[in-house]
């Protein structure tokens, strides 16, 4: 069985190292990480609503000495603190499962993105036994037409482990 490898994933999006990411909803950086360490001459931001997986991250970093990293403490569901436009790359993974507006998270995705760049979403396969990941789980073809909506491109459609679907979308 496979679980989420992030750095498989990653790997499909051609990253070049002096790009610029978002990671919404990262947690205690289980893809910030990893994309860090691809982008090193780049910058991730770490974008979550939560303190305390946060906290963990920024001590993750300082004990991995990773110095490419910004945190930000914000509601990916209303705005993120990031100008139009700005990044390459935006990640939504294991994310719109949990959002109620999950057109504002891909808005807000399109809006800070470059044309031309992309959004991974990785998230939970919707015919999983009920025992297997969260009760609530985000429908992929509900992904795919919001994004259609606003206008960016589906380019991949993959399986991402065992559990999980992934999406790449490009504006």
């Amino acid at each position: 069985m496979e679980f989420l490898n992030p750095e498989k994933i990653l790997e499909k999006l051609n990253l070049r190292e002096n790009q610029i990411a978002a990671d919404f909803g990262s947690g205690s950086g289980g893809w910030a990480i990893p994309l860090a360490r691809i982008l090193k001459r780049g910058k991730v931001f770490a974008i979550d609503i939560l303190e305390e997986p946060l906290s963990v991250l920024s001590l993750k970093l300082k004990t991995e000495k990773i110095y490419n990293v910004e945190i930000r403490k914000a509601d990916v569901e209303e705005k993120v603190p990031l100008l139009p436009e700005f990044v390459d790359l935006v990640l939504m993974t294991n994310l719109l499962f949990e959002c109620k507006n999950k057109r504002k998270v891909l808005e807000e995705g399109k809006r800070i993105l470059k044309k031309g760049g992309k959004i991974l979403v990785v998230d939970w396969k919707e015919d999983l036994p009920k025992e297997i990941g969260p009760e609530e789980k985000v429908k992929k073809e509900e992904i795919k037409e919001i994004a259609k909506e606003l206008g960016l491109k589906l380019k991949e459609e993959f399986e991402a482990g065992d559990f999980h679907f992934g999406l790449i979308f490009e504006k």
